[in-house]
């Protein structure tokens, strides 16, 4: 187990400019890897809802585009930001594409997998997969892609 917190590490922006989750300490985070053209796409609406929900008590929602499953991101940064603008009205952070898993993966999601593994391995099985950070920037819990944001209610409620 690493000593490492979130805050450690930085990601871009969509347009491409660094962005530290230092920017973050002290609130409950939920990092998704996300895509436009995938079957839990819906899973935005459910997302915002938790945003809406707990914004004002220091929760924030963090969405990672990801193209490495099926192709199902396969937009720039903008065209990314206008889908989810247009179809969902999200108003919580929506960062620049990145890889979770293979040779180009992100730091961040070597880290995120290092302190929650998935079923049999820590690889990123598929979109949406969603983990929990508390306050501190310690990594509690990781979600299938099949559970929905609006059954992590409860664990959220926990951490604030």
């Amino acid at each position: 187990m690493s000593n490492q917190l979130i805050y450690d590490f930085t990601v871009a922006d969509s347009g491409g400019n660094p962005v530290s989750l230092e920017d973050y300490r002290g609130k409950v985070v939920l990092i998704v890897n996300t895509a436009s053209k995938c079957g839990f796409t819906p899973q935005y609406t459910q997302l915002q809802e938790l945003y809406d929900q707990y914004n004002e008590r220091d929760f924030v929602v963090l969405a990672l585009p990801c193209n490495q499953f099926g192709g199902q991101e396969p937009g720039s940064n903008a065209e990314v930001q206008e889908f989810c603008q247009m179809n969902f009205g999200l108003s919580f952070p929506v960062m620049g594409k990145i890889d979770v898993n293979g040779s180009e993966q992100h730091a961040l999601y070597t880290h995120l997998k290092s302190q929650a593994g998935g079923v049999l391995n820590s690889k990123i099985k598929w979109n949406f997969t969603k983990f929990l950070v508390d306050r501190e920037g310690q990594v509690v819990k990781r979600y299938a892609p099949i559970r929905k944001p609006k059954d992590l209610a409860a664990d959220i409620e926990k951490l604030l």
